[in-house]
């Protein structure tokens, strides 16, 4: 070897000092995985240069790599290997863990990658979650009646059909609070003003949607401003809506209030009645506390009185007692009262973060609390939980399950929420036997 061909071979040794080595997708994925911003928008892009290593030496071989990149990615051999949606390793509730794959793995970091109406798997597979629904709707919006699923979202009341996870019916509604629709028969019930000393109720149609009736129920004293969960259905089918300085009874039947319980104190917050219809419970809101009033529904006199030093709201009213929701700062959570008694409650989950709600729903023969860090199904007779399992971050960035519902076929569904992979809609979730209630 002369002594050019020495400095030749030397300074490739220099540019490339091991063997050459294959560079797989899941290199990529790592480093990707890796960088700082990762869970946020701002970091989504990446550098070839810092994937391997960077320097100078690598300028002619990046330069390959960047049309290796892009002819992989052009042939779907790319798709997002870190995504927290395709990640391996058991949840720690059981669930068959996922399966790694780097072709045919949907991306749930965008959403044109999984047809409409195909079903993406979310959080990791918890309780076998997966998106049927790629809409967004309002927080604690969620209905249900016998096997038809309804939202509110984006200015209209959805019908959403479950074999396809695609909204086949709306109607224009703006919910003026935060309080889902009640379906009493074949109609849906919403708040659909709710100032001052005005207050509208309107009914749907479960079928088509179509508006059959419009109840004005004046708020006698004005609304509080700490409304939440303000219409409630008793098992004969009256209305229940908290109208100021009383409780309004409205039958849907003859579209009009037929009786006022008026309050000792304080603006009605929330309502809830009995499974048995024999207590109604009215959540009222002095200041700086919470305060939950139990009425014999029978006679219309206060039967229990008890506070908590606490905001409170959102009531749910089940054979064992209430449950409502309080928080501090960004943070709510549910906790339960058995008999109604505040001075016995406790806190049944860790609730939600971020500003997110965690609301009760009866479903199913169970009490369902959702959130950002677990999703439980509770007692409806003791409040505790029957089981539990923990709702996974995805890349630091919290994913949401709100107020599950079961449909009469069985079928568990929840609005969802992640921000990381910019997703949102209804979930459909395979929760243990010991939620079957």
């Amino acid at each position: 070897m002369n002594t050019e061909e020495r400095q030749l071979a030397e300074m490739l040794h220099r540019v490339t000092p091991e063997p050459p080595r294959r560079v797989t997708v899941e290199d990529v994925a790592f480093r990707m995985a890796s960088e700082p911003g990762r869970g946020s928008r701002s970091g989504r892009g990446f550098s070839l240069s810092k994937v391997f290593g960077g320097g100078r030496g690598w300028t002619p071989v990046l330069a390959a790599l960047s049309v290796f990149a892009i002819a992989g990615a052009s042939a779907g051999i790319a798709t997002v290997a870190t995504s927290h949606h395709s990640r391996t390793g058991a949840p720690s509730d059981g669930t068959p863990p996922a399966t790694a794959s780097v072709s045919g793995s949907p991306s749930p970091t965008s959403q044109t990658q999984t047809p409409a109406g195909q079903p993406l798997r979310v959080a990791g597979g918890m309780w076998g979650a997966e998106l049927i629904n790629r809409q967004s709707f309002n927080q604690g919006s969620l209905a249900s009646s016998g096997d038809a699923l309804f939202a509110v979202g984006d200015g209209s009341l959805a019908r959403i059909d479950l074999a396809t996870g695609a909204v086949r019916r709306t109607t224009p509604y703006r919910s003026p609070l935060l309080s889902p629709p009640v379906i009493v028969g074949n109609t849906a019930w919403a708040v659909s003003s709710y100032s001052g000393g005005n207050i509208v109720l309107q009914g749907y149609d479960t079928s088509t949607l179509a508006r059959v009736a419009t109840v004005p129920v004046p708020a006698i004293g004005g609304v509080s401003s700490q409304a939440a969960g303000v219409l409630a259905a008793g098992p004969d089918g009256k209305l229940y809506v908290a109208a100021g300085d009383t409780v309004a009874t409205v039958d849907p039947a003859a579209r009009q209030v037929t009786h006022r319980i008026y309050l000792p104190a304080g603006r009605a917050t929330s309502v809830a009645v009995s499974p048995d219809g024999s207590k109604l419970y009215v959540g009222v809101a002095p200041s700086g506390s919470f305060r939950l009033l139990t009425y014999d529904l029978a006679t219309g006199r206060v039967a229990a009185s008890s506070r908590m030093s606490a905001s409170g709201g959102n009531l749910l009213a089940t054979a064992g007692g209430v449950w409502g929701t309080t928080g501090s700062g960004m943070s709510e959570w549910v906790w339960f009262a058995p008999g109604g008694d505040l001075a016995k409650s406790f806190r049944v989950s860790q609730g939600a973060g971020g500003g997110l709600v965690s609301l009760p729903s009866y479903s199913g023969g169970v009490v369902w609390v959702g959130g950002t860090h677990e999703l439980v199904c509770a007692s409806p007779a003791t409040g505790h939980a029957l089981a539990r399992t923990s709702i996974p971050a995805d890349h630091n960035s919290a994913e949401y399950f709100d107020s599950p519902v079961v449909l009469s076929s069985g079928h568990a569904y929840a609005l969802y929420q992640d921000e990381a992979a910019q997703l949102a809609g209804v979930a459909s979730l395979t929760p243990p036997a010991a939620c079957s209630g």
